[in-house]
């Protein structure tokens, strides 16, 4: 089912901290295009929401933007001699996927995620802009399990703040979730702001979590609270704070990558050599949910953030579902 929809905005106080006394609003607006959703804040882009691709067989966000303008994702496509061209078809930006559902291959595009429809328009709540789906996991003419996912967008004194919000179920039958590292919450980040600099052309980024370690020698398979990749985009500072939220029902592990990944991980155990493997099951009738909360921010600097402080500050942001 495709629905299309009207422009909707959104009006946003937002309290710039490079002063402390600042004050500027800021509008959020939704719009429709052809299997995909565009969301600004202002004149600037946010990020592109893509329900239908004939190539990427599941939803997901690309050309993510900073507030500074900055675009923070790789390119999708990546561009040939700019970018990595490297996982073309699985890395397209931000998106939530799974190597092992009920045995079934959604990250690499070997099943497919079904747009069902949108089981609530782009729509304003006070101060936050929120819209929901309905996804379902179909593998050769056969469900594995359905999917409604709310997404909530607001402006916050750190950057932007996405609040994602999933519920697994099935009412006919069981389903589970596998032990693989390409499981969870994925990220390609803009070449730039790679650790490893593509072909010496830029000044390394870094990977931090909320513990003090850093890149992927220091955060692969370890758990934390919250993990930022960052770097240098020109003359600023940029990076994407992923927060799984305290309440999910298990931890994040961290897949990460010097080349520009980054995958919250809850199901990892043996893949991630934490011990022997598990599945994550879910009874028919039964629902598992999985909520994150992600910071898009730029600074002058990599000091320029405190990470912690907008952690505390994302945290303290109530859903509105």
């Amino acid at each position: 089912m495709c629905r299309t929809f009207r422009q909707v905005t959104m009006a946003l106080l937002f309290v710039a901290t490079a002063s402390g006394v600042t004050v500027a609003e800021h509008r959020v607006t939704f719009m429709s295009q052809e299997g995909s959703l565009l969301i600004r804040v202002d004149d600037r882009p946010l990020a592109t929401y893509v329900y239908r691709d004939p190539e990427i067989l599941r939803p997901y966000f690309k050309d993510v933007y900073s507030p500074a303008g900055i675009q923070v994702t790789r390119h999708h496509p990546p561009r040939q001699g700019i970018d990595p061209v490297d996982h073309a078809t699985m890395h397209p930006g931000l998106w939530l996927a799974f190597g092992d559902l009920g045995g079934v291959d959604f990250w690499r595009n070997k099943a497919t995620v079904e747009h069902v429809g949108f089981t609530m328009p782009p729509r304003v709540e006070g101060a936050v802009g929120t819209f929901g789906v309905h996804n379902r996991y179909m593998t050769e003419g056969t469900a594995i399990c359905d999917e409604i996912c709310t997404y909530t967008f607001q402006v916050r004194p750190a950057g932007y703040l996405i609040l994602w919000d999933s519920v697994f179920s099935s009412e006919t039958s069981g389903f589970y979730f596998g032990d693989q590292e390409e499981m969870g919450l994925g990220i390609r980040l803009a070449t730039p702001m790679m650790v490893k600099p593509y072909e010496g052309r830029h000044r390394p980024g870094r990977i931090l979590d909320d513990r003090g370690r850093r890149n992927e020698k220091g955060i692969w398979g370890k758990p934390a609270a919250w993990c930022d990749y960052g770097g240098w985009l020109g003359d600023t500072f940029a990076g994407i704070l992923v927060m799984p939220d305290p309440s999910n029902e298990q931890p994040c592990r961290w897949h990460t990558r010097d080349y520009g990944f980054m995958a919250a991980n809850p199901f990892g155990w043996e893949a991630f050599k934490q011990g022997p493997a598990r599945r994550t099951e879910v009874k028919a009738g039964q629902s598992f949910r999985l909520r994150f909360r992600l910071l898009v921010h730029t600074a002058p600097s990599e000091d320029g953030i405190d990470l912690a402080a907008a952690y505390a500050d994302c945290l303290s942001v109530q859903r509105q579902n």
